[in-house]
């Protein structure tokens, strides 16, 4: 599910915000910090996107391995996803007339947090302008792995499974794959994510750290996205 991009802008855009911590750090400042910090920037990016012509963006908030850190970090983790989650936040989403989606294990989330992600994507369904992709408790292969127990559930005969039935089972059904994926913090790897997705996406791998990461920044990763000739294995 390949897309034709309108003056070269990437329709579909993927961000793995990593180096949050590794922002703190280097400041001295509390590990809680980076991951405030890094919000601030969530909040900021939808609206850089738009400005820049993307109609979808997919941001990896949380990782299944991040359930992993410290007791600590990921209940801080949580409360920001609560916020990121409230009706001030949602409000704005409205505003700019964006749709949002939650993908991921969404049943690891206490049900207070579940119930916000379904009054979320409730509140935005008939907004038209763009969509936001919040990746949460997200990985490639858990993606892959829940495709095909639902694929086994549904009964459908293996002489009729086809990679559009197992597109059409992963959580971004329906939607067009992504063209460009820009990971932060110096990192050149995908780690899993959009797994399935990605075969054939840009990529752009950006020595900053989330927290530091400028509209300015994107728009030189679109243009320089703009000058790559995509050949789609043809």
């Amino acid at each position: 599910m390949h897309t034709e991009e309108k003056n070269n802008i990437p329709y579909h855009i993927g961000i793995i915000m990593d180096g949050n911590r590794r922002w703190a750090r280097r400041r001295g400042l509390p590990t809680l910090e980076g991951h405030r910090r890094g919000f601030d920037k969530v909040k900021k990016i939808g609206r850089w996107c738009k400005n820049n012509g993307v109609k979808i963006l997919t941001l990896w908030a949380f990782s299944t391995e991040n359930w992993e850190r410290s007791r600590k970090e990921v209940e801080y983790l949580m409360r920001l996803f609560k916020l990121a989650l409230s009706k001030k936040e949602i409000s704005q989403l409205n505003k700019d007339g964006i749709k949002l989606k939650v993908i991921g294990q969404r049943e690891r989330f206490s049900k207070d947090i579940q119930n916000l992600m379904k009054e979320a994507e409730e509140s935005t369904k008939n907004n038209k302008e763009g969509l936001l992709n919040l990746a949460l408790s997200y990985g490639g292969r858990a993606e892959i792995l829940q495709a095909i127990k639902t694929i086994v559930r549904k009964k459908i005969p293996d002489s009729k499974i086809t990679e559009e039935i197992v597109s059409d089972n992963l959580w971004t059904t329906g939607q067009p794959f992504p063209d460009l994926i820009i990971r932060t913090s110096g990192e050149q790897r995908t780690s899993g994510f959009l797994l399935w997705q990605s075969a054939y996406s840009e990529l752009y791998f950006s020595d900053k750290c989330w927290p530091d990461f400028t509209e300015k920044d994107l728009e030189e990763i679109i243009e320089n996205y703009g000058n790559r000739e995509r050949r789609f294995g043809k």
